[in-house]
């Protein structure tokens, strides 16, 4: 018997018997319409958790029932539950449907509205044009021309920087490992960094 039949038929001893059973009791019914005696717990308890089987613990004893009544009462509760979210739905979709209609209002295809979206075509047409004229000359923008000196001073200032903090280590080096002045130097070379690097200087500019 699969798990399942076995909670069916579990569920059968509730629903045709509408008693209140103890443990005992249900492994007794489930086992003569041939669910295993062992398994009668483990089933149960996964009603109880499913709620479709209710449980108390009153005293020293658990107490199992589910009476058929309980799914008429809980399926009433869920129509009741869609039916209010349909309402709501219903008042959304007209909320909608006006909002709908007074977004057309102005809006209706006539003589003069076209006219009015020809010449807004024609405009966006004639900034593109002009927008694609001045970029001709950005080269020759005052202002970006400055910030591109500026750019280019401060890439030149790093990359001395980096020449004196190369020329740092190399002294470091040499200090820490005396003796080993060449073998030092031939690393760098190896590296492409050249001994006594000269600064970079920028050109004069306008």
């Amino acid at each position: 018997m699969s798990l399942e039949e076995k909670r069916q038929t579990l569920l059968g001893i509730f629903h045709e018997t509408k008693e209140v059973f103890q443990l005992k009791e249900v492994e007794k019914l489930a086992s003569k319409r041939g669910v295993v005696l062992q398994s009668v717990k483990e089933v149960l308890q996964g009603l109880v958790d499913d709620d479709l089987v209710h449980s108390e613990k009153i005293g020293i004893s658990n107490y199992f029932w589910y009476f058929p009544s309980e799914q008429a009462v809980k399926l009433d509760g869920q129509i009741q539950q869609l039916e209010t979210r349909l309402r709501d739905k219903q008042a959304e979709s007209a909320s909608l449907q006006k909002q709908l209609e007074l977004s057309k209002v102005g809006k209706e295809d006539s003589e003069e509205r076209r006219a009015l979206m020809q010449k807004m075509q024609q405009l966006q047409a004639a900034v593109a044009a002009q927008e694609e004229e001045l970029a001709k000359y950005a080269g020759a923008d005052p202002e970006r021309y400055d910030n591109l000196k500026k750019t280019a001073q401060l890439a030149c200032d790093s990359a001395n920087r980096w020449i004196d903090n190369i020329e740092a280590l190399r002294g470091w080096l040499k200090k820490k490992f005396e003796g080993m002045d060449d073998q030092i130097d031939a690393l760098f070379k190896e590296t492409g960094v050249k001994e006594d690097a000269e600064y970079l200087q920028l050109e004069a500019l306008p």
